[in-house]
């Protein structure tokens, strides 16, 4: 991969007064690095769409954030305000957030150098999603700062594994990634307009332009599955439309439960919230995918409560004084658990998308 100095810079000149963290343990919860098939992605014909490809490229040129991510006075000594537990649920949304958002700008430079030669369009929209993803990341990184901490983000780059995701996963699981991050931006920065009290940071000041980006990135995954029809065509796409909105938002529910702490201090109750964005994200799906979720049924609601259910019990274990064998042992069941529960939600009639039409107009 290519060397992120765009965002390795800012790092640099943070000083000397703050530690590099150690990356936490990679985790089904845990943000991941991707690479794909370079070669089926330069070949890729845009025709089927690429007017309205261009009209996003357009959108992305005029880098209506261009100026949008300077730190303001606001952020002196803000930091030194929050509590010790609030510090930390704080600190590790911002490295879940900077790891997103730099595995982000990793895939889409690779992208962008590997096929700007045989498909120039392609790659220049990846590139500006690159530019914008490196400034998230090192705001975001910056902001740990503030805190005596920063991410070693050459080190990830160097280390962290990668998996491999053929194109049509990288489109599936990369739109559904900024469009649920829009909402989850937006979401925050409208609860915290009307509660401005329980604004512990002021990064938040910044989530509605920031939000802008995910959704234009998201329109432009969106653009191109309609460029590429099999991915959201037939039977095949169907199944696989399904396993990755059924994946994002359990891997969503179950993390944001688990930090739920991080949710209370901005005067938000995590399910509460993610309901709203797993609510709101799969409607915007339906604007391409031929299927989404039933999430209006109780049954999707409680079969993500037995995931935590799970999770907790997992991580119990884990935390355990009990030797690697038993501890082994007591996982087991709840591996199976999780297993069983996701395919019985993966089973849950799934709703046509143009059922959903009218809502999201």
């Amino acid at each position: 991969m290519v060397p992120p100095t765009a965002v390795t810079e800012a790092a640099a000149n943070a000083g000397s007064s703050v530690a590099v963290k150690d990356p936490v343990k990679d985790t089904i919860l845990t943000p991941r690095f991707y690479t794909t098939d370079f070669e089926a992605m330069a070949a890729m014909d845009l025709r089927p769409n690429e007017a309205e490809l261009e009209a996003i490229c357009e959108e992305f040129r005029k880098d209506y954030n261009r100026h949008h991510f300077v730190r303001n006075g606001e952020f002196d000594g803000a930091a030194d305000k929050l509590d010790p537990q609030t510090r930390e649920v704080f600190v590790e949304f911002l490295e879940q957030s900077c790891t997103s958002e730099f595995s982000g700008f990793l895939l889409y430079k690779e992208l962008s150098r590997r096929i700007k030669n045989r498909n120039p369009l392609l790659a220049e929209c990846f590139a500006h999603m690159a530019r914008d993803e490196a400034r998230h990341a090192g705001f975001l990184n910056k902001a740990m700062s503030d805190f005596g901490l920063q991410l070693d983000l050459g080190f990830l780059t160097a280390n962290k594994k990668y998996t491999f995701f053929k194109p049509k996963f990288i489109f599936y699981a990369t739109y559904l990634s900024e469009k649920i991050g829009y909402w989850r931006y937006i979401t925050i920065f409208r609860h915290l307009e009307q509660n401005p009290d329980s604004k512990i940071f002021p990064i938040f000041n910044f989530f509605e332009n920031w939000c802008q980006d995910e959704n234009r990135h998201g329109d432009f995954f969106d653009a191109l599955m309609k460029a590429q029809p099999d991915t959201v065509r037939g039977l095949t796409a169907r199944l696989w439309c399904r396993f990755f909105l059924l994946a994002v938002f359990a891997t969503m529910y179950v993390r944001d439960v688990a930090r739920k702490e991080f949710y209370e201090a901005l005067g938000l109750d995590a399910r509460d919230y993610d309901r709203v964005v797993i609510d709101k994200t799969n409607e915007t799906s339906a604007r391409v995918f031929p299927v989404v979720l039933d999430v209006k049924n109780p049954r999707f609601w409680e079969g993500l409560e037995r995931l935590v259910q799970n999770n907790a019990a997992l991580s119990a274990a884990d935390e355990s004084q009990a030797p690697a064998p038993i501890k082994l042992i007591r996982k087991l069941p709840y591996w199976v658990g999780n297993g069983l529960e996701m395919a019985t939600l993966f089973l849950m009639k799934p709703v046509r998308s143009k059922a959903l039409q009218p809502a999201v107009r």
